[in-house]
Formats: C-alpha cells, structure tokens, sequence
C-alpha cells in the first residue's frame, strides 16, 4: 500500500527526534588529535645546554611559580613535556594553536647572537569543516624566530596567495593512538619551529608525541617522549596570566633578564626577548602581530588562495576580549622581537 507524503514525513520527524544528536568534539579532543609529532633536535655541547636540557620542552611554570625572570636560572630541574593550544572557530574552519615552551634560548660560542631567558616558538593549523568530528587538515604555519613558513599536507586543495608556500606538512602514524599526526621539529639552542625535515635531528635529539599523559626524556637521544597538551584558556592558565608582571613584560611578552649566568662567554642576553602566541609576529607580512593566534582566518585568506567557503567571523575566539588592547600593541612595539 502506497503511503502518502505526508505520512512518510512525519515518520522521518520522529526517527529524527529519536536520534541524538552527535556531540561535538571537545577543543580538545580536536587539539590532541591533530597535534603534531614533534622532533627536537639536541645540543649538549658548551653550559648552558645542561647536557641537553635546555633544549627539552616542558611548562613555563616548569620551576613551581609564575616568575618569567628566573627560569633561565632554574632551567632542567623539571623537563615533563608538556605543551599549549588553543582553539578558536567559525563556521567553515577551526583553527588550533600550539606553543612549545624552553626555558632557554642560547648559543655556546662567544660570536654574533645572543641568547635570552624564555623561548616560545610554535604553529597554528587549520581545519576545514568537512562534516567529519575532526575536518580535514588543510595547512599550517609555523614560527621560526620572526619570520613565518607556510605548509600544506599531500593532497590539500589550498595554494600559494599573498605567500608562496614553503613545503608539504608530512604525516606520521602516533604508535600511542594510531592516528595520523603532522610532522614538526625545533632546532637545537634557538628553537625555531619548521615542518619535518626542514629542521631535523641532528645526532641527539627528542622525539615527542602527542599523548594524555607527560614523560620527561630518559635522555638526550630518547625517541619516544610523550607530551600533554594544556589549553592556553584554561582557568588561571597562560591567557588568565597575561597581565602579570611577574611573567609578562608587556601584551604577548615573556618577562626575562640576564640573571642566572644568561650572555657569560657569549654575545650577549637580551631580556623580554620571548613572545607568547598573542604576540608573534613575521613583520615582513600583512597580518599584525598577534594576528596568527588571535585572527587567524585573516591570516589564513592573505597567505593561501582558499578555494570554497572561508568565513572571517568567529563564533568561538578566547582572544578576542583583549582584541582592542592587541591592536593597539601591535601599533607601538615593534615587529622583530624574536
């Protein structure tokens, strides 16, 4: 017997409404997911490496306080991996920050650089709404020093924009979840930050992988060092913390000095020299500083050719209540703070 239209939708009204809705992926369950597989190349050579601790990544408040002026002077009492995210979103794309924190940034020869106290060096990656829990990877942008490096994964339909794109984002299987990760690594010493293996081991090194528990390295050559990831916006967490002095220098600014032997045999130590992701910057590109965390579908639309929907409108940014306050940083400091 034929049913009439109308019968058959309401049956679909009601299987609808017995259905429940699929919850949401939490940030992060998004953030761990696509967390990269993390190389970190490591020096031991010269003091001020702590025989290779200096370069292990861990918390900014690794040493128990919320001081950014003596964590050079306490660096390698405390080398749990830990690093930060954060999530912010529209209705086409997620985007997700991470901030690999050293306590050090340094240099073990007496000639041109310096090194300075706190180091903060990372990537943002974007996601495209696809209908799946966790998108599609689409591309990412890392930070070396001051200057950005874009990067695309294998088969992503994003191309070169207002920047040429620097190179594929490579994948790798995580042995602790079986999911495939991007592919990161951070020289030794100054740490900057590039799609693998555009910077690589070297000799010794770390290699990190995201995880829901934090190992600290069994040593300077360990290959399977599990990290955790903290949300930058958790309640009292780095973004609550912005305004203290105490670990702040200024907006986006990690507060550091030359205590603790920081520039002994070397160039020099510069202080306040570190930047949280709030206050990145490439001051060669049009995004102001900042804008990769805090705006990043603006950055997005001026580094890549998007093709389809790109919405600029957030209906999730944690930023973007100091969103006055960042712009008008970003019109008074200047734009090479490493």
């Amino acid at each position: 017997m034929r049913r009439s239209g109308a019968i058959i939708a309401g049956m679909l009204l009601a299987t609808a409404a017995a259905t429940p809705a699929r919850a949401a992926v939490s940030n992060a369950d998004l953030a761990l997911r696509w967390a990269p597989i993390h190389y970190q190349d490591v020096d031991q050579t010269g003091d001020h490496a702590l025989g290779g601790k200096s370069d292990y990544i861990t918390r900014y408040d690794f040493d128990g306080d919320l001081i950014g002026r003596n964590n050079w002077d306490n660096a390698g009492k405390e080398v749990t991996a830990y690093a930060y995210y954060s999530v912010v979103e529209t209705s086409s794309h997620w985007y997700v920050t991470y901030f690999f924190f050293h306590p050090r940034d340094w240099v073990d020869h007496p000639f041109f650089e310096t090194e300075h106290e706190n180091d903060g060096e990372g990537l943002l990656e974007v996601i495209e709404k696809d209908g799946t829990d966790y998108g599609k990877l689409r591309a990412a942008v890392t930070v070396a020093h001051s200057d950005f490096y874009s990067y695309t994964p294998a088969g992503s339909t994003w191309t070169n924009g207002g920047e040429t794109i620097d190179g594929t984002l490579q994948t790798q299987v995580n042995p602790h979840d079986g999911l495939a990760h991007p592919v990161t690594a951070q020289e030794a010493k100054g740490h900057g930050l590039k799609a693998y293996p555009q910077y690589n081991i070297v000799g010794d090194g770390i290699v990190y992988y995201p995880s829901t528990v934090a190992e600290a390295p069994s040593n300077a050559d360990d290959r399977d060092v599990q990290y955790k990831l903290v949300d930058i916006f958790a309640a009292g967490g780095m973004w609550a913390q912005r305004a203290d002095t105490n670990l702040f220098a200024s907006l986006g600014t990690f507060a550091g000095d030359t205590t603790g032997g920081c520039g002994t045999g070397t160039f020099g130590c510069g202080t306040n020299s570190a930047n949280a992701p709030w206050g990145w910057d490439d001051g060669n590109d049009v995004p102001a500083r900042g804008e990769l965390a805090t705006d990043p579908a603006k950055l997005s639309a001026a580094y890549f050719t998007v093709p389809g929907t790109l919405s600029r409108t957030y209906t999730s940014n944690g930023y973007a209540v100091a969103a006055a306050a960042l712009r008008k940083a970003a019109e008074t400091l200047p734009r090479t703070i490493d």
